[in-house]
């Protein structure tokens, strides 16, 4: 009988770079979703006892093991708009972006899916919703600096080198505090497809336009000057 350590040391070892790139971003992708997600359904099934806190940390938790699981095989995008700002600095090809973007949407999905079946369908499955009582132009704005902030503690960490081994606590740290700060008013998605999933699968997709735009906006704004600068 084979054993599972050498089924997985033998399929590691006959799959191509890219295509571990791909799963690992499927994998990774998966699992910010679900916590990012399931996270604000539970906190919803409890009528808001667990509150921002507990939304914010979530999403923490799961950019963790993701970045500390699969840093080392895709740089851990888990987010198309991080994605275009890796091509922008020519940290990946052009070729790779498909392959990068078609993994996070599945990823985010199969994540969706799972909220759904496993932990509920509550706040229409965890998707983003900026509060409108507040002026568009800022709404577009703080969506903006949210992604704008979390690719600048992104490329620090990757220009030195993962910041001696508490990298992904920067990034962890940032996606926790951009949650907690700027949530309430554009809903501080920064990843257009933990945006997209929710929403496909809930049927409320009149937001989408909002975190298919400014999230990428932001990442372009600090990935930008990074490549003329650095590079």
């Amino acid at each position: 009988m084979i054993k599972w350590t050498s089924l997985v040391t033998a399929i590691r070892d006959n799959i191509s770079p890219n295509q571990k790139k791909f799963f690992a971003e499927v994998i990774g992708t998966f699992i910010v979703v679900v916590l990012a997600t399931g996270s604000v359904v539970i906190d919803a099934k409890l009528d808001g006892k667990l509150g921002i806190p507990f939304v914010a940390f979530t999403p923490f938790v799961g950019v963790a093991i993701g970045v500390y699981l699969f840093g080392k095989v895709s740089m851990a995008h888990f987010n198309p708009a991080v994605t275009l700002g890796f091509l922008i600095t020519k940290h990946i090809t052009k070729r790779l972006v498909v392959l990068y973007i078609a993994a996070e949407i599945i990823g985010a999905i199969l994540g969706s899916i799972f909220v759904k079946y496993v932990i509920g369908s509550e706040a229409f499955l965890g998707a983003n919703s900026p509060d409108y009582a507040y002026p568009l132009p800022l709404i577009f704005g703080v969506e903006i600096l949210a992604s704008a902030l979390l690719m600048a503690v992104i490329l620090v960490v990757v220009h030195k080198k993962g910041l001696r081994g508490f990298g992904g606590i920067a990034i962890e740290g940032i996606v926790g505090l951009d949650i907690f700060f700027l949530a309430f008013i554009s809903g501080a998605s920064m990843n257009p497809v933990r945006s997209l999933a929710p929403a496909l699968l809930s049927g409320v997709l009149a937001n989408l336009w909002l975190y298919w735009t400014a999230t990428f906006v932001g990442t372009a704004i600090i990935a930008a000057p990074y490549r003329k600068k650095f590079l």
